[in-house]
């Protein structure tokens, strides 16, 4: 039978210096978001990579006396090593320097050409280098770029433009009668008051005053300009314009591309008239997620106010980060990044919480009956909450996930975990055990127990998939269903602690 499809994307990352938490973050989500469709039988495709063209790198290359290219396959090979370390599952990494990328948006800022949506004129703006944006005075921010807050400066120059305004209208109608493609709402609201509704000025994607780009065919002078370069990744990853199109037939329109708030309006107002003037579908859905910030600012590579990830896994483990970032940050909203909060959790949840149930549970099973363990269906009502609790909470997962509510999904695990701690406490089980006549009671409170674990065990492998798989081992039991089983039987491993309570004081 043939699987349903599903693509997701992160935004390709701009490699002017090596990756921080915040780019973690996006790919963390986007990789949990991929692990669980795959886990629902979906035949996913999940793309990140990397922006490589534009002033900025051709200025960080010259000072690092490198050439562009050898400048960013340096940082490139850092993020892919990142990502391994991150347990990043991803299929596809694209880089927009790939030749079949270049070739590609040749072929399509020359149709666009051909077909009249793109023309030649002169530009006379307002330009963030660090950001790539070109700005009216009226969106600047005391004189500065709304995004960053640095200086901009005037640019005049010969360019191509692509005609934002002729889709104007189809653009807005194509937002009213999708409720769905931006998201969270408030994004939407911003995109349609603040961008659409005053007017689209036609969209500059050309230069002449750099030449690290790709070059414009029919006029060499001119590099395609970041966004029309780097937008049309999501296509031609996928074989749009190339010999073989077969993964962009059955991929395309993407379900979800996963993007900074900072550059939904690009993806929410650039990408799909860019695919309007190819005649191409619509991405399904663009969710522009909040920032983690610390001390109150964005954490940024030109202010370098951040550690180099690895050091926070190597410290505290990948499933510690991993679940930091998916819970912190209340999903299209900002959160706080602190090894101090990044502590806390991992104490108060991963040791206390879950590593806690599972060593408690699995010595018990040792104990009192050698590690075997079956279920003796010696029920009483006590037993009817955690029931309950274990076997609504896929159909909460799956509701939340739907709605991209990834912290919320998580948290709705943890409350069974956290039910089964307090189940123990209900239950005795080492007074039951003093006891000969409450065996199978016992048994059947520690096969409850061993069945709410493998259960959230199963459900946490898109977000701590290290973890999940350690639990399932120390189980000996690897049951993928999501819901309690009746006749399910164990012979449970020596128990080994899941995270070490960490005691440090930060400075």
């Amino acid at each position: 039978m043939k699987k349903n499809t599903y693509y997701i994307t992160t935004p390709i990352y701009y490699p002017s210096a090596n990756f921080h938490i915040g780019h973690c973050y996006t790919t963390i989500i986007a990789d949990s978001i991929a692990r669980y469709k795959r886990m629902q039988g979906y035949d996913v495709c999940f793309q990140t990579g990397t922006d490589e063209h534009g002033q900025k790198i051709a200025t960080r290359a010259k000072e690092a006396g490198l050439d562009p290219k050898s400048y960013v396959d340096n940082i490139v090979e850092n993020a892919k090593d990142l990502w391994k370390s991150l347990n990043i599952s991803y299929d596809k990494f694209i880089r927009t320097t790939d030749k079949f990328h270049e070739l590609a948006v040749q072929k399509i800022f020359t149709k666009l050409y051909e077909q009249g949506d793109i023309y030649k004129g002169e530009y006379k703006g307002l330009y963030c280098t660090p950001c790539e944006s070109f700005w009216t005075s009226t969106q600047l921010i005391d004189g500065k770029c709304p995004d960053c807050g640095r200086e901009v400066h005037e640019v005049k120059e010969e360019a191509y433009f692509l005609k934002l305004s002729n889709y104007a209208d189809q653009l807005v109608k194509y937002i009213e009668m999708h409720p769905d493609f931006i998201q969270p709402e408030s994004r939407k609201n911003e995109m349609i008051n603040n961008f659409i509704k005053p007017g689209l000025e036609d969209l500059c994607v050309s230069r002449t005053s750099f030449s690290w780009g790709i070059q414009v065919p029919f006029d060499p002078k001119h590099v395609v300009y970041v966004w029309l370069d780097a937008l049309t990744n999501y296509i031609t990853s996928l074989g749009y314009m190339s010999d073989d199109d077969t993964e962009f037939k059955k991929y395309w329109p993407a379900d979800l591309h996963l993007v900074g708030k900072e550059i939904t309006r690009f993806h929410t107002i650039v990408w799909p008239i860019l695919l309007m003037a190819l005649d191409l579908p619509i991405p399904k859905q663009v969710f522009g997620h909040g920032w983690l910030v610390i001390n109150g600012g964005k954490i940024s590579k030109s202010l370098g106010n951040y550690k180099d990830p690895r050091e926070y896994i190597k410290e505290y483990g990948v499933d510690a980060v991993r679940y930091f970032v998916l819970r912190e940050v209340p999903f299209g909203n900002d959160g706080t990044f602190s090894e101090e909060a990044l502590i806390h959790r991992t104490n108060a949840d991963l040791a206390n919480n879950l590593g806690n149930l599972v060593n408690r549970t699995i010595s018990m099973a040792n104990k009192y009956f050698d590690g075997q363990i079956a279920n003796k269906h010696e029920k009483e009502s006590i037993d009817k909450e955690l029931f309950d609790a274990v076997n609504k909470v896929n159909q909460i997962v799956k509701e939340k996930m739907e709605l991209l509510h990834v912290s919320e999904a998580l948290e709705s695990i943890f409350d069974v975990l956290r039910r089964s701690n307090k189940y123990i406490d209900e239950t005795t089980p080492w007074i039951l055990a003093k006891d000969e006549s409450n065996r199978n009671r016992l048994e059947t409170v520690l096969y409850n127990l061993l069945e709410s674990i493998r259960v959230c065990a199963t459900l946490l492998a898109p977000y701590l998939p290290d973890t999940s798989k350690k639990i399932k081992e120390q189980l000996n039991n690897f049951e993928s269903s999501d819901n309690y089983l009746e006749n399910n039987h164990y012979q449970v491993n020596i128990p080994t602690p899941l995270f070490q309570r960490i005691d440090k004081k930060v400075e």
